[in-house]
């Protein structure tokens, strides 16, 4: 049985010999390790250790997504005090650009975090169908999905253009208001031939091939729409090549558009099976790079782990990936001889300020997913030499993930939760807009650009609406958090930090206290 791992990296660190969390306190010399960690390699935690109800934390964490949600509300909305918004976008262009999701705090529609989201989100749908089927979830996991590729599929509006942002990001941001309100312009941006974005453009590809696994076989028409339309897209963004920072005016890459490339290959071929994309990903396997951190704009890891478990179910041209895996792990893992990461004194992963739960949901789904493929194959990872390293099994990976999931519901040096409306001491203040105005059904007038700012923004109270499930940006790189919507850096949530710990969640979801 895994148990959780003392949060005291530092001191672990210090002692320079690995204790296994799956076996015993004891700490075993390396040549003992391998044989003992071969006997948990197929053992999943079944204890939760602190008390969560991962099945509640899973319903939330869903949840959320109807409070991002743009466009006309279906009548069984379950986040009641939202209303209807932004049923007008696109007329200016002629086009409809109604629905999607609001990225996070704000009423902008921004596609390259939206299609991350729904990569992401159909990833943790695929990996851990059981679980959300087994907790009632899978229903809501494809309907939160579905909301995002059916805008995508209006947004490619011809082989060579994608729409890819609704609404201007310096007039919003001068404004404090609810969706319903908004009276922003809503300007929509597209990429095109002529004005190439391939990051963005790839990576809904990669969204709507990763979607289109998620409805093969409960709704096979609307996969196969799904997946043709990835692969124009995909045809799109790597014909017509150019970064797209210096076409979009939010929402940048900085990491360039190769990992996009590469990604969207990747899940074309796992949705299609065609050797067209596998021989794309065996191919251009060199511009694929060690990283330790893995983010909506850096998808390297993300891409290794999940070519490497295909690797691990039988496709042997793959091999390479499951090296730099293999190092994104031992970068990260606290008690690895190679880690690269810092953490929190409490034992949070912290890479920088600004959303890092999402990076810490990342890392956490990845090592997650990757201790899955380990386990298949009954394989251990080595970090370092083998006189020096440490050798590390799928339920040591399980174990560092779930740290990280308990404590952002609530194991940590604050004993709060990170997650609105769920356990001790959650978030009250959530940077958001919607909710931090009352609900237009609870008082219809409307609430001015300036008005929002002055009457609600600088508030000392609570939030009028709980913003049910939303994951906010987490605590400073010493375990502090101040619980002020003015701190955007740590009390705003964004969907793609819940649609990653949407999977974390539903690895564990079969715990409860």
């Amino acid at each position: 049985m895994c148990q959780s791992f003392n949060m005291n990296h530092s001191a672990l660190i210090e002692k320079r010999r690995f204790t296994s969390p799956c076996n015993s306190s004891t700490i075993f010399p390396k040549t003992v390790v391998v044989v003992l960690l071969q006997l948990s390699l197929a053992v999943e935690p079944t204890k939760a250790s602190h008390g969560f109800n991962y099945a509640e934390a899973l319903y939330k964490g869903i949840l959320f997504l109807e409070g991002q949600r743009s466009g006309k509300l279906p009548p069984d909305q379950r986040m009641t005090w939202r209303g209807d918004s932004a049923l007008s976008d696109g007329n200016q262009s002629n086009v409809d650009l109604t629905g999607g999701y609001y990225d996070a705090g704000d009423n902008v529609k921004y596609q390259f975090p939206m299609a991350f989201t729904i990569t992401m989100l159909s990833w943790s749908v695929i990996q851990y169908r059981d679980a959300l089927n087994n907790t009632g979830q899978l229903g809501y996991a494809q309907q939160a999905v579905k909301w995002g590729t059916d805008y995508f599929l209006k947004c490619v509006t011809g082989p060579t253009q994608l729409w890819v942002q609704v609404g201007d990001p310096d007039s919003d941001h001068r404004c404090w208001e609810r969706a319903e309100d908004m009276d922003t312009p809503r300007t929509a941006h597209q990429i095109n031939a002529s004005s190439p974005g391939t990051e963005v453009a790839a990576e809904t590809a990669a969204a709507l091939a990763a979607a289109s696994i998620v409805f093969r076989a409960d709704d096979p028409d609307y996969a196969e729409t799904l997946l043709d339309t990835a692969m124009t897209v995909f045809d799109f963004a790597d014909s017509y090549r150019g970064t797209y920072e210096d076409a979009c005016p939010f929402y940048c890459s900085s990491s360039g558009y190769n990992d996009e490339l590469l990604w969207a290959a990747a899940w074309l071929y796992k949705a299609s099976s065609l050797p067209e994309f596998l021989n794309y990903v065996v191919e251009n396997s060199s511009l694929s790079y060690s990283m330790s951190e893995f983010s909506w704009d850096n998808k390297h890891a993300g891409l290794q782990v999940l070519l490497s478990s295909l690797y691990f179910a039988g496709e042997a041209s793959l091999q390479s990936y499951t090296v730099k895996a293999d190092e994104f792990v031992c970068a990260t893992l606290p008690q690895s001889t190679q880690k690269a990461m810092s953490f929190t004194p409490g034992g949070l992963l912290y890479v920088r300020e600004g959303a890092n739960m999402q990076y810490v949901a990342g890392s956490s789904f990845l090592i997650a997913v990757y201790g899955d493929a380990l386990a298949s194959v009954n394989r251990t990872i080595l970090c370092g030499d083998t006189s020096t390293g440490s050798s590390f099994s799928s339920c040591n990976l399980w174990t560092f993930a779930k740290s990280q999931l308990d404590y952002m519901l609530g194991k940590n040096p604050l004993r709060r939760s990170y997650m609105a409306g769920f356990g001790k001491n959650p978030p009250l203040q959530v940077h958001h807009r919607s909710a931090s105005i009352v609900s237009i059904h609870t008082n219809p007038n409307h609430v001015a650009c300036g008005q929002g700012y002055v009457d609600w923004f600088p508030s000392s109270k609570a939030n009028p609406n709980v913003l049910t499930g939303a994951i906010v940006g987490g605590p400073n790189t010493n375990d502090g958090f101040l619980d002020f919507r003015n701190v955007s850096s740590q009390s705003e949530p964004t969907t793609y930090i819940n649609a990653i710990f949407v999977g974390v969640i539903a690895k564990f979801a079969s715990q409860k206290s």
